[in-house]
């Protein structure tokens, strides 16, 4: 499992308050839905967010970090450039800054814009920092990028429906989220086995408190892909929130089979003894 996946379900553990800093919206019926203010606040620029950051990597990196800036500063191939910032991005994701990391792979962008496979690792990489981001303003900004990137591909390749999932839920975030419903709920017409496009569906209704309709989403996930340790996780919670007590601690004692993380573990025995 990717040390981010880790990361959001501990996070969603701990008080599933990732899901609502989201806006309320009715996912799987024929309500309507509730309107989302714009943002306010002008968005960090691109080069402020490297000086933000710029102290939080690790004494051991910091110096290797100046000399790679100074290379991509000063460098006068392109492709020296361009090594050079996809090091420092690795440098930063590897500690956790994923906002730094994406704007130094979108510098190497802009000295190669053809390479679609770095287009893409960009808009990817700007989808991890908008996952985890919480400032609103901020949110959007990533939001905006990860649009910017992502959509380059998929103009060539719009089949990609795991690139077009991430889409979605950046819109979700935005003052226009029926947008990405309606892309998500196109996702599972073309695949209604789509991993990414269950799972988020599931997430979005626990959000607007549909929690049975969020637990079909997660029965249909964990049926198609039974290693989903977040489905399996937030199925549980689901049954939890509706009541279903047989159910929700059936499904706990099920995600306590598939990981031995003492979080997650503390957190399902938590809601066991709530049981």
């Amino acid at each position: 499992m990717k040390k981010s996946q880790l990361i959001l379900i501990i996070v969603g553990i701990c008080t599933i308050a990732g899901l609502y800093a989201l806006p309320k919206v009715v996912v799987d019926n024929e309500a309507g839905t509730t309107s989302v203010e714009d943002p306010n606040a002008m968005a960090n620029s691109t080069s402020d967010v490297t000086e933000m950051h710029e102290n939080e990597l690790s004494s051991e990196n910091r110096s290797q970090a100046d000399e790679l800036k100074a290379t991509l500063a000063s460098a006068r191939e392109p492709s020296e450039k361009i090594a050079a910032a996809k090091s420092l991005a690795s440098m930063y994701q590897k500690e956790g800054i994923f906002d730094s990391a994406a704007y130094f792979l979108g510098e190497a962008v802009a000295l190669n814009s053809s390479d679609l496979a770095l287009v893409e690792e960009t808009g990817k990489a700007y989808y991890e920092a908008f996952s985890f981001a919480l400032d609103k303003t901020k949110v959007e900004d990533l939001a905006d990028k990860t649009r910017t990137y992502l959509n380059q591909v998929l103009e060539k390749d719009p089949s990609r429906l795991d690139l077009k999932t991430k889409v979605a839920m950046t819109y979700v975030s935005s003052a226009n989220p029926m947008q990405g419903i309606t892309m998500m709920r196109e996702i599972l017409e073309a695949d209604p086995q789509n991993e990414d496009g269950l799972f988020n569906m599931g997430v979005l209704s626990m959000q607007s408190g549909q929690y049975k309709r969020a637990a079909e989403r997660f029965e249909e996930l964990v049926k198609y892909h039974p290693d989903n340790l977040q489905g399996q996780f937030y199925l549980a919670v689901s049954y939890f929130e509706s009541n279903e007590k047989n159910k929700a601690k059936a499904q706990f004692e099920e995600v306590k089979k598939m990981t031995q993380d003492p979080m997650i573990l503390e957190s399902v025995q938590t809601y066991l003894d709530k049981l």
